[in-house]
């Protein structure tokens, strides 16, 4: 169990060396890489991250999820220095890893169902998600994919085909991949048709039937639905019950393959090794990284055996499934189990959850100078998503808002990133502790009245 008190911050502007190094940046780096805020990282350590200033910052996005045993947990990273110094590279794909079949085994152990399963490691998310989408083509010999509205599955091409988050991650990139095509997701707060769960019937999913497969392209010609269980860059989006289920049953009835994304949702960011099984889902793919080696580059996608038919040579990665970064993924899933950081993530998140629905009860009664309110609270664990809005009533989104929060959380010493164009997500270690947790909800409820001009 985790325990412990806050950590004491310390705070000043952004100094010479962080302006210095965001500079340098400027002159060498990629444009296309987006900066939250001018934070330049010296060292990390638990839920804490040091600037080149020497400014402390209590971290609630941990690397985008990925951090989930803490920043330099000492058991990953003697795991990492031990396997440096016996081997670095050997390429899994075409020799035998020992390390390679060690997470493999580990993985096909904690993933849903009891179906054997086969495993293929590569470097990101991304990866994953083209692994999968290949797979997917191969194994059926379909051409289609269904994907959802507000779906981020990464930025290469098929992953980026998949992708319908932001338009910015196509904008002057088409053609891209041909065959994918979006339906909205089960976004209640918003729903896309003007309807109220549970009277609904879950008409969002009726709609991939009655109208896609109705009305535009053969159910027998899809290969694969991908679905993010709960939508990360898109809002933090959780599901009503009852929606996998039925996902999972449509396409049950046509042979098409369900491919869950689990790349933020995974390893127990939920309270659970991975968010489907909050719904007793049991994919036939699914595809995690982030959160599986602590922050060094693994990722895998994993497959029931009767669906990973690809004969030999059919894909591969020569960096993927590095022994060095296996060797962290193996010491994260023991620390994770060891210290119970599920169990951890399941009560620091519902405190935090309890907190933030209390302060949306709390700024529903206020009367700003700025209209500002929080219009939904949602999560499950520590995977927790913030919507603003200026109007309780008609939920119009407040997209300028939810960066000014984020900047003045940044500004107080809290680490937040946006999602969706108005939300804000919590994402921290799986270490946090409730002290640090109630710390970071101060924060947030400081500069959320900040925002509004109270």
């Amino acid at each position: 169990m985790v325990s412990g008190k806050a950590p004491e911050l310390r705070l000043s502007p952004p100094g010479p060396r962080a302006q210095e190094v965001v500079a340098r940046s400027d002159r060498v780096v990629s444009p296309s890489l987006p900066r939250a805020y001018p934070l330049a990282v010296a060292r990390a350590y638990g839920c804490v991250v040091e600037d080149m200033d020497g400014n402390r910052y209590l971290d609630c996005m941990a690397g985008i999820a990925v951090c989930s045993t803490g920043h330099c947990h000492p058991q990953v990273v003697r795991a990492i220095q031990e396997q440096a110094e016996r081997l670095i590279h050997i390429c899994g794909a075409d020799f035998y890893d020992p390390q390679y079949i060690a997470l493999a085994e580990r993985l096909a152990a904690i993933t849903p169902g009891s179906e054997p399963k086969r495993v293929f490691l590569g470097n990101s998310g991304a990866e994953a998600v083209e692994a999968a989408l290949k797979l997917a083509r191969h194994h059926t010999g379909r051409p289609y994919i269904v994907a959802f509205f507000g779906a981020f599955h990464g930025r290469t091409m098929g992953a980026v085909s998949l992708t319908a988050s932001k338009p910015v991650y196509h904008r002057g990139f088409a053609p891209l991949l041909s065959g994918v095509v979006h339906v909205p997701y089960g976004y209640c707060y918003r729903c896309a048709y003007n309807l109220t769960y549970p009277s609904c019937n879950l008409a969002c999913v009726d709609f991939i039937e009655e109208i896609l497969f109705g009305k535009s392209i053969p159910p027998e010609e899809v290969a694969a639905v991908f679905v993010e269980p709960i939508q990360g860059e898109g809002g933090y989006i959780v599901p009503p019950d009852g929606w996998l289920q039925k996902l999972r049953a449509l396409c049950d009835r046509y042979g098409i393959l369900l491919v869950a994304d689990e790349v933020q949702s995974g390893m127990g960011r939920t309270g659970k090794w991975f968010a489907v099984e909050h719904w007793g889902v049991v994919p036939d793919i699914l595809c995690v990284a982030k959160a599986l080696a602590s922050g060094m580059p693994v990722s895998a996608m994993v497959a029931k055996e009767s669906v990973m038919t690809w004969p030999m040579g059919a894909h591969g990665s020569t960096f993927g499934g590095n022994p060095v970064a296996c060797a962290a993924a193996l010491a994260t899933i023991d620390v994770i189990e060891r210290e119970g950081l599920m169990e951890n993530a399941r009560r620091v998140g519902a405190r935090f959850l309890e907190n933030l629905r209390g302060l949306a009860e709390e700024l529903a009664k206020e009367t700003p100078k700025s209209p500002l309110y929080i219009g939904d609270v949602r999560g499950i664990g520590l995977m927790i998503g913030v919507e603003l809005v200026r109007d309780l009533r008609t939920k119009e989104k407040a997209k300028t808002e939810a960066d000014q929060v984020a900047t003045e959380c940044f500004r107080r010493g809290l680490l937040v990133l946006t999602c969706g164009p108005n939300g804000i997500r919590f994402s921290p270690p799986l270490v946090i502790t409730e002290a640090e947790a109630d710390t970071a909800f101060g924060i947030f409820a400081d500069a959320v009245r900040a925002v509004r001009g109270m």
